[in-house]
């Protein structure tokens, strides 16, 4: 649910009304240096990163994010350095810290269970996101947008505290695992200046669920027991945010969009044979839709769409309101861009004015690649590895030996989906503009809104759904 949409109050809501509450990880080090600089409302991320275990980390965070007050207005927010394969402590420390305040904050009042996704095209953080959620006891990690080979290891080794070292692809070479990031947890545990060395805590591995939407994939990855996850999310291309291109070549229909068919169907009999539990998703946010997912041997669904417009929702409020009407009124729209993510997969957004999904705010936009989460490892001409993003500078992008028709109609999802949380920079007196990401059941979140009201909650949507709530509000 794109960048701090499910936040850790949506998720805190969920897992303590009967569902799973699922905390977003990308860009969390950025989300939570933000909340700080805008003075921290509620004092919540102090609090978490005061509770967070490894001495000094979390002061040293408040020390350098936090400002009493908040920013003042126009001011843009103080930049948090882009990842790359070998990132400094700083970085590290706020990734891992954060990590760990959104899932403490999500799991903190209740005994429910909590979650944290991530995308495995956003490569380069999961290490250091997934410890800190790990520090944090998270009870599951999901995992999408690529295929997550190396996380159930990677959950292995981070649980007991041991170095993990990422292949990481680079761009072009006939080895696809030519680069690595090496991340050792016990050097977290190093006071940097003193050298004294803290003892870990023991900490429990969360359960892995890879986000497929085929079949095949799913069997591919169960098969070895380096790789097989403990379940799947099998997500249909109606799910909102990053979708699996269509199976055989790219055909798109007049509006541009990707066309699926057939083939894109996925063999729910296939996945149940490989007697491992999975949920439904995209698609799912529907009275019955618990029972029909049973039906083919799934432990139930996962829903995005209808909690991301919900009074709990991270989406700013002004924006959230404005699409909810839109929604209401049945004038909402979401279109799947083949052309908008830099990473090349398709990506669903809702058309809105004023976002960037807006030809006009599009094209008027001066190309800026100051985050780097969607970045691609290249090989430079002096033989050392670097970064390089479709939607940087064009001509930036073709010094670094990318090739241009790539960066067409490529947006800057980064800054677009933190602005749409309400944390937009400000570029040269330039606001971010939001882009919206939203699954296709965006038309039918009225059926989610109690009588005589114009709004709803997240325990509206698990009642509709036919969740029993499990605890008052």
């Amino acid at each position: 649910m794109g960048v701090a949409v499910s936040h850790w109050p949506l998720a805190q809501e969920v897992a303590r009304s009967g569902g799973v509450g699922v905390v977003s990880g990308t860009a969390i080090g950025v989300v939570v240096a933000r909340r700080l600089q805008d003075g921290d409302p509620g004092g919540h991320m102090r609090r978490a990163l005061e509770a967070f275990p490894i001495p000094g980390v979390g002061e040293r965070i408040i020390d350098r994010y936090f400002v009493e007050g908040g920013r003042p207005a126009g001011k843009p927010y103080k930049a948090v350095p882009a990842w790359n394969l070998t990132p400094k402590r700083p970085l590290v420390e706020l990734t891992v810290a954060a990590s760990f305040a959104e899932v403490f904050l999500a799991a903190e009042g209740h005994d429910g269970p909590v979650g944290v996704n991530l995308l495995h095209k956003v490569k380069l953080p999961n290490p250091a996101t997934l410890y800190g959620a790990v520090l944090a006891g998270v009870d599951v990690a999901v995992m999408g947008a690529g295929i997550p080979r190396d996380i159930p290891a990677m959950l292995d080794r981070l649980a007991t505290h041991d170095v993990v070292e990422m292949a990481v692809e680079v761009a072009g070479e006939k080895n696809p695992e030519d680069g690595y990031l090496r991340f050792d947890p016990r050097e977290l545990w190093t006071d940097p200046k003193s050298g004294e060395a803290h003892e870990p805590i023991e900490v429990g591995r969360p359960n892995f669920l890879a986000i497929v939407s085929s079949a095949t994939l799913a069997a591919a990855l169960a098969r070895d027991p380096v790789t097989c996850p403990d379940g799947f999310v099998v997500e249909a291309h109606v799910a909102g945010g990053h979708n699996a291109p269509p199976r055989g070549r790219l055909q798109l229909d007049d509006e541009g969009q990707p066309v699926y068919g057939a083939k894109d169907e996925v063999d729910f009999d296939k996945v149940a044979d490989l007697g491992l539990p999975f949920w439904l998703a995209g698609g799912q946010g529907h009275p019955g839709a618990i029972a029909d997912a049973r039906s083919v041997g799934a432990r139930g669904i996962q829903v995005g769409t209808a909690f991301a417009m919900c009074q709990e929702s991270g989406i700013s409020e002004p924006l959230r309101q404005s699409l909810l009407q839109q929604a209401l009124a049945g004038e909402a729209k979401v279109r799947t861009d083949a052309h908008a993510s830099p990473t090349g997969f398709p990506f669903k957004v809702a058309e809105m004015e004023g976002t960037m999904d807006d030809a006009e705010v599009y094209a008027q936009r001066e190309r800026i690649c100051d985050l780097g989460f969607l970045t691609h490892t290249y090989r430079r001409e002096d033989g050392k590895l670097g970064q390089r993003c479709p939607s940087e500078p064009v001509e930036d992008y073709e010094k670094k030996g990318g090739d241009v028709a790539e960066t067409e109609g490529r947006k800057c999802l980064c800054n677009g989906l933190l602005a749409t949380a309400g944390f937009a920079q400000i570029h040269k007196g330039v606001t971010e503009a939001p882009i919206v990401t939203s699954g296709d059941d965006l038309v039918h979140v009225a059926r989610f809104v109690p009588d005589g009201a114009q709004d709803y909650s997240a325990r509206d949507v698990l009642h509709r759904l036919g969740v029993e709530v499990t605890q008052p509000a």
